[in-house]
């Protein structure tokens, strides 16, 4: 590389090293009333230092929204001081911002499926009804933090337009009915459940219409029972 190009690569080098510690807080006291007095005098650097304040404020929040595992927190605490350190030898905190994400996003993928019960799935074959005998379905219940996903597949269904509709329940043995969602036609549609199919073990389809009354209508299109799956 010729020589006026490498000093070139080698001041944007320390530059993005310099901004990267002014956003983090780590830049020693004698460099900084400089370079802040350089980033107010450039449209430029002060654009380069407001994105390595967004990539450090996202890192920071993902770190404060997800409860990681000690041991892997503690590894990403010790780098951090470690680059804190060594500023001169940083890479620009963007990259090290792409890099902390992917230990979160191993971190938030231990949290969400480690935990008690998240993932949890069951099954639900659904046949038809002498409402529409044609029909068939099958529904795939799964454990969220917000409640439970269902993935509902139904084949044969007319498509109900206007003020007719279908909408999907919850059952338990009492008889008591939680709606779960309404939809025009299949094949796949998604539905979300307050209630746990553990208790609530019946999963019907109904058809609908929109009269003001929210019972309902008793007209069955499939009906099935809730077994635990993989």
């Amino acid at each position: 590389m010729p020589t006026g190009r490498r000093r070139r690569a080698e001041t944007n080098g320390r530059e993005a090293a310099e901004l990267a510690a002014l956003a983090d807080g780590s830049l020693p006291p004698d460099r900084r009333a400089a370079l802040e007095a350089d980033v107010a005098a450039s449209p430029e650097l002060a654009e380069q230092l407001a994105e390595q304040q967004r990539a450090l404020a996202f890192v920071q929040s993902a770190g404060d929204e997800v409860e990681t595992p000690a041991a892997l927190r503690a590894r990403v605490q010790a780098q951090r001081r470690a680059r804190r350190a060594r500023p001169t030898r940083r890479l620009a905190l963007v990259g090290a911002a792409a890099a902390a994400t992917a230990v979160l996003a191993i971190a938030i993928g231990f949290a969400v499926f480690g935990s008690s019960g998240e993932g949890e799935q069951f099954r639900a074959a659904l046949g038809p009804t002498s409402v529409v005998p044609g029909a068939s379905g099958e529904a795939t219940l799964t454990k969220t933090s917000a409640g439970w996903r269902i993935k509902l597949h139904a084949d044969e269904l007319p498509r109900l337009d206007g003020t007719r509709f279908y909408e999907a329940w919850l059952r338990n043995d009492a008889g008591l009915l939680v709606p779960i969602g309404t939809f025009n036609e299949g094949p796949t549609v998604t539905l979300w459940a307050g209630v746990s199919p553990k208790d609530f073990t019946t999963l019907t389809v109904t058809r609908e219409r929109a009269d003001g009354n929210q019972a309902s209508s008793g007209e069955k299109v499939l009906v099935g029972k809730v077994d635990a799956g993989g």
